[in-house]
């Protein structure tokens, strides 16, 4: 059972009410996905997002972590008997995990450290006696006592360094002194990078951080991530750049005033405290909360140019040729059907070094004839500026020509899917089929790949693995559930990114339809093996039936409101299929009549929206992008060239665009527009179609610089 004060820890996290955060946290324990608690229990959530549903759903697992480990704390000190009270409370009331921390340290199992060495020798008393402001006497008078008294064989040097590793420690596990310094260090604090010695004379990617150094309240994810990346393969090392011994100063007097009789030796033991302790363990939480707010920031990043990329404009339903470009082996080709089904391949010689001309223009054009082609879509690798302009100098007028990104084909072609879809095929011929299918579907093909494997994000290598994945499997979710899927015609690696199906149950439908063949009705679900009636409320709205019994399965609809599209039809006299599309029919229904205790009006205003565009595709219309002719690699390239691109991935920093060499250029953050831009995304997106200028060309380290301002005619 949450309690209040977890619903507070999300309510500030997420801005959202507590009876919308009750109601989501109630739904998701019952097994309730994201996607169908958004779309379909608006009236729960108050109508939030998917994304603030999202936040919900981070925060309470955050929120379940954080309580394991406050069970391991508390069992741990209720062991050593040292449970009180008001630790108690304030361990179940924290949920800051380095609060947290601070909160077990002194009672954390240690290792053999000195402290625990000199506690064994029996100096924990005198320690104690060094601390306490009524006993008199110097250091030096008070470890001879101790050593005659408790009949030590240590010399008083000896006793005085063994008392002040005690204290050393006690000082470091002083909540208000930790997280004092914790929270100044993090406002005032810098990250330093500096070249190691061995590349002091050499280029590198990492040649703007050999002697960097930037605030850590301010220093962007990106450059955190190249500085890190840089230590990793040891080009950097990095460090917080502070005067430890000027910024502890003050706070001293947490532990003990300067009037203290025995402050000189305190003084001494509080600076080995903090060099020694202290400050190594802040500078790694520090360095780790960098790192972590870094990852958080690209994979947001990465998320959301996945979004767009699943989101691209699909071609849609037409007959293809695909060809995978080459030189000394040829261009692949592959011919696909409206649905994507493969048809046939060939291999044509267009490109150096046979430049075969002729005979791969009859090839091509038999093809069209024969196949009733409607676009021919080009690979953007090695040769396919060549390949480009021999297929569009060599076919009708009226066939599309396209060159779209390689990306992820490759990889489909080698992967486990690919082998068992084509077994019989060569890597290169199912890297052209894939090519072809992420033309007409981008959707449809890309999710048939590790999302971390579609590369479009930064630094997606160097990123928290676990966190990437998770996130970007959410947003491959919550793509697929917000385009929708056609039930008879989409593969199990769709199928399993519905709402409440699963791998285990994609399959099962699958094979199902191939058995029993296309679904009729939304209902069928319900005799598909294992899939009970959770996962049928779950996905059903989500799936399509397009031709099927009941014309709203091929809506959005959920079948749950079926009886009140019903009654919509019944009141204003009109057929169910008479009504979808209907504007004039649609104004006649007053939404009011239809609100009840289990239909809100959030829920009938959808019916309404999906009535008038019923299965809405929020996808763009498909717009090709052609490559100027006048360059084809990166030597061809000069500075003041404008040129047609493609915006491929955003950053932080900026965008990179594919201008038709091979090699995506970068357009800084500043190079985007002529006013101030604090986000990318402000101003361009994954996928858009850009004019860009030519600013500079790095050969040696393969770089572009372009922009997007344009120069001012003459």
């Amino acid at each position: 059972m949450i309690t209040e004060a977890e619903i507070r820890f999300i309510s500030t996290n997420c801005r959202t009410n507590r009876a919308g955060i009750t109601n989501i946290i109630k739904m998701l324990e019952e097994g309730l996905s994201v996607p169908f608690i958004s779309r379909y229990r608006k009236e729960q959530t108050g109508n939030i997002d998917e994304e603030s549903v999202n936040s919900v759903s981070d925060s309470f697992d955050l929120i379940k972590e954080i309580n394991l480990r406050k069970a391991t704390i508390l069992k741990t000190i209720e062991q050593q008997g040292k449970l009180s009270d008001e630790l108690k409370n304030k361990i179940t009331t924290c949920f800051s995990s380095s609060e947290l921390e601070d909160l077990y340290l002194p009672y954390k199992p240690k290792k053999r450290t000195k402290a625990v060495i000199a506690k064994e020798k029996g100096f924990a008393p005198f320690a104690d006696d060094i601390l306490d402001r009524d006993i008199k006497g110097t250091p030096e008078e008070m470890a001879e006592k101790f050593i005659i008294s408790g009949d030590k064989t240590e010399s008083i040097e000896e006793a005085l360094e063994l008392a002040g590793f005690i204290i050393a420690e006690n000082f470091s596990e002083n909540i208000k002194l930790r997280s004092g310094l914790r929270d100044h260090l993090n406002k005032t604090v810098s990250l330093v990078s500096q070249v190691k010695k061995e590349f002091r004379d050499k280029r590198s990617k990492f040649e703007q951080y050999y002697k960097f150094s930037e605030s850590v309240r301010t220093i962007p994810s990106h450059r955190i991530l190249a500085i890190f990346r840089g230590e990793n393969e040891g080009v950097l090392k990095k460090s917080i750049d502070v005067d430890i011994d000027r910024v502890s100063r003050s706070f001293r007097k947490i532990l003990y005033s300067e009037n203290h009789e025995r402050a000189l030796f305190l003084d001494t033991v509080y600076s080995d405290s903090i060099k020694r302790l202290v400050f190594p363990s802040i500078e790694n939480e520090i360095m780790s909360e960098l790192k972590k707010d870094a990852d958080e920031k690209a994979v947001a990043v990465f998320a959301t140019n996945l979004e767009k990329i699943l989101l691209s404009a699909p071609a849609g339903n037409i007959n293809v040729i695909a060809l995978d470009p080459g030189y000394r082996t040829g261009c692949k080709l592959a011919v696909l059907d409206r649905t994507g089904k493969y048809v046939y391949y060939t291999t044509i010689y267009p490109t150096k070094p046979r430049e075969d001309v002729e005979n791969s223009k009859v090839v091509l054009n038999d093809l069209i004839k024969k196949h009733s082609i409607n676009a021919i879509v080009i690979g953007n690798g090695t040769a396919s500026r060549e390949t480009f302009s021999f297929v569009k100098g060599n076919v009708p007028d009226n066939i599309i020509v396209s060159v779209i990104s390689e990306s992820g084909a490759s990889i489909y072609s080698a992967s486990k899917a690919g082998r068992e879809e084509f077994p019989d095929l060569d890597v290169t011929v199912r890297g052209a089929i894939s090519i072809g299918r992420k033309f007409q579907d981008p959707l449809s093909e890309l999710v048939k790949l590790d999302p971390k494997s579609i590369g479009v994000g930064q630094y997606q290598h160097d990123v928290d693995q676990k966190l990437l994945g998770r996130r970007l499997e959410t947003t491959v979710s919550s793509v697929v559930n917000r385009v929708g899927v056609d039930l008879n015609n989409s593969s199990a690696h769709i199928l399993r990114y519905v709402s409440g199906i699963g791998e285990a149950l994609s399959k099962k439908i699958f094979e199902f339809r191939n058995s029993n063949g296309m679904f009729t009705s939304r209902n069928q679900l319900k005799k598909v093996e294992k899939l009970g009636e959770k996962s049928f409320l779950q996905s059903a709205g989500f799936l399509r039936i397009n031709g099927g019994k009941q014309i709203l399965d091929s809506t959005g609809i959920h079948p749950e409101s079926y009886p009140v599209v019903k009654e919509i039809c019944k009141d204003i006299e009109i057929d169910i299929s008479d009504l979808i599309n209907n504007k004039e029919a649609i104004d006649r229904i007053s939404p009011e009549n239809y609100v009840s205790d289990s239909t809100g009006e959030f829920t009938i205003n959808d019916i309404i929206d999906e009535l008038k565009k019923p299965g809405r595709d929020p996808r763009s219309s498909f717009d090709p992008v052609e490559f100027d002719d006048k360059v084809g690699s990166i030597d061809d390239l000069e500075v003041g060239m404008v040129l047609n691109g493609i915006v491929t991935n955003i950053t932080n920093f900026g965008a990179f665009i594919d201008i038709g060499v091979h090699q995506d250029g970068l357009a800084h953050i500043s190079e985007l527009s002529d006013k101030f831009v604090k986000d990318p995304y402000s101003v361009v997106s994954v996928g858009d179609k850009v004019k860009t200028l030519v600013l500079k060309v790095d050969i040696e380290l393969k770089r572009i610089a372009l922009s997007l301002k344009m120069p001012v005619s003459e």
